[in-house]
Parts: C-alpha cells; structure tokens; sequence
C-alpha cells in the first residue's frame, strides 16, 4: 500500500473496523472509504456489488461482522452464520471480481476446536469438533478463511486471513445481553458501583482462561500484515497451502476470575464477586500460538492492565 491507496474498511463503526481507521489515518493513509449500513448492506450483493462497480478499491480491510458474547452467540444461532456468511462471500466475491490488490480478513480465535492443545497454532484448524455455544459463528469464519484461501490458490489472488484472539477497547459493545467478556465487567463492576450494590453476579465458575488484545494493537498488526505480509509469505511459513491463515494474540492469558479482580480494582468496585456455576463456562482455554507472526516481524506493546485502564478512562467519558 502506499499513502494514496484507495483503502475500504468494512465495518469501520466496530471496534476493530475504527481500530483500524485510526492506526491507518497514523500512519498517513488518507484515501479512506467507509459506509454506514444505512448507505450500504454488506448482506445484500447486488448493493455490495455496485459499491465496488463504483468505488474499485485497491485494499479491503474486511472487518465487518455480527458478534457478540457467549449468550448472544448462543441465543441468535441463525443470525450469526447467515449475516456473516452473506458479509464476507459478498466482499471477497466483488474483491475478486473487480480485481481488489489484497484483503484482509478478520476472523476469531473460536475457529479452533473446543478442546485444542495449548497454545493454538493455525494448524489446529478443523482437527475436532468446535464449542456448540458459538458454533455458527465460528462456521461462518471458517468458511471465510477458507474462502481466501480458494481464491488465492484457484484465481492467484492476494487475500490474507487474520485469527485475532479476544478484543477490547475503545467502541466496544458493553450491552451486558451481547458484549463479550471484558466489557460486560466494565459495565457490571461500574454498574455495581454507581448503584453502591453489595455484590456482582458473574456467569460461569471464573476458572476458564482467556487471551486478550488491545484493539490497538490489533489494528496494527493488521496493517503491519497488509504492508508486509503476502499469502506466498505464509504459504513459506506455513510450508503448505492450507492453513496460511495467520494468528494475532498478546502471548499469555489470564483465568476470568483473576480478569475480574483486575476490572475490580481498576473501577474501583468494593463489593463481592459471586461466581454462578449453574451458568456455562464456554472453552476452558484459548490461548493463541502468535509465533508465525511475531517471526514475520510484529508483537504487541500495551499491558491487559494499561488497556482495561485505557478503555475504563473512555467507557466514563461515553457515560
């Protein structure tokens, strides 16, 4: 890319997609395209096709997607694979077709089976069966990944894929029905606190572990990887050309009780934590393998502790 690059990041109101924007506008790149889903529905080909009829942009940042928690995950089964599904075939199909230079996909670390070995490497991909709560979703970025990739091998395009593990920061979605974890206790713990509550009520047993990211940093890597990185690098690094996709983590994780005390501390929340074992705990562990990437040049700089203080200062500032 160079700072004159027609760039389009999809789902740019997100908390990757607006990662993204940022670290792009920090590091001179100033032909931006962004739409609202009023202005343009990614389900919908016939409006994503003219988009790219239109606008041919050179870079696709495919950030665009329907997330949410465990619950959300769980409770909107159907939603979750049928719009991710439509969102990306749409976007990489009219890449392909007006000749995009290279994309970007975003995917998630919920791609690899339940019951992985620890850390995950790429590898892993599709060796057992996935967590039921989230498996729609993580299908539907299956599918995605593996949708690069048939393109590259089949039509020699240049579309990369990008595993993050769990994300935060700032425009996350602290809804407590359908963020994830780490914003559901910010909003919880400072909840309780504004409400002088005795106690917060947690979902699960607080032993499983997870990995966080910052969206900065993410958002780096992802533009690290579009200035650097080609699908013939990580068929290198791969030495086959399945499985190229590429994991971004931050190298160590943390059991959910220990997050918990850590939100605590940082909102300044006095009370009890009550963990409800009644309630699923979802994957005990998933902790990424980011090996292949830090290999090929990049690593993470913000601490769990520096971020969740970061993204607290601005969850105040939205209230």
């Amino acid at each position: 890319m160079d700072k004159n690059s027609k760039i389009f990041v999809a789902g740019h109101k997100g908390l990757v997609g607006s990662a993204i924007i940022n670290a792009l506008k920090a590091k001179g790149y100033d032909n931006l395209i962004v739409k609202t889903h009023a202005e343009l529905d990614l389900c919908d080909f016939a409006q994503t096709q003219a988009f790219f009829e239109k606008e041919a942009p050179e870079y696709v940042f495919l950030a665009a997607a329907k997330v949410g928690g465990i619950y959300a995950n769980n409770r909107y089964r159907a939603d979750f694979i049928y719009q991710n599904l439509s969102i990306q075939n749409n976007i990489i199909y009219n890449a392909y077709q007006h000749q995009t230079k290279k994309l970007l996909f975003l995917g998630s670390s919920c791609i690899y089976p339940k019951n992985a070995p620890q850390p995950i490497k790429e590898s892993y991909l599709l060796s057992n069966e996935l967590e039921y709560t989230n498996e729609p979703y993580a299908i539907a970025k299956i599918a995605g990944l593996k949708m690069c990739e048939a393109f590259n091998l089949q039509y020699d395009c240049n579309f990369i894929a990008a595993m993050p593990t769990n994300l935060y920061g700032e425009n996350d979605n602290f809804d407590l029905e359908t963020s994830h974890v780490l914003p559901a206790l910010i909003a919880k713990f400072h909840q309780a606190k504004t409400n002088s509550a005795n106690s917060v009520t947690l979902w699960g047993t607080g032993a499983p572990r997870r990995e966080f990211l910052h969206s900065l940093d993410m958002a780096e890597a992802c533009v690290y990887m579009m200035e650097n990185i080609d699908f013939k690098d990580l068929i290198k690094e791969s030495q086959e050309v399945k499985n190229t996709h590429i994991n971004i983590g931050y190298g160590s994780d943390i059991s959910i009780k220990e997050l918990a005390l850590l939100v605590q501390k940082i909102v300044g929340f006095e009370g009890e934590i009550i963990f409800d074992a009644s309630k699923p705990d979802g994957t005990y562990q998933k902790l990424l393998d980011s090996s292949k990437l830090n290999q090929l040049g990049w690593r993470p700089k913000i601490t769990l502790e520096q971020g969740i203080q970061k993204v607290y200062e601005w969850y105040l500032k939205q209230k």
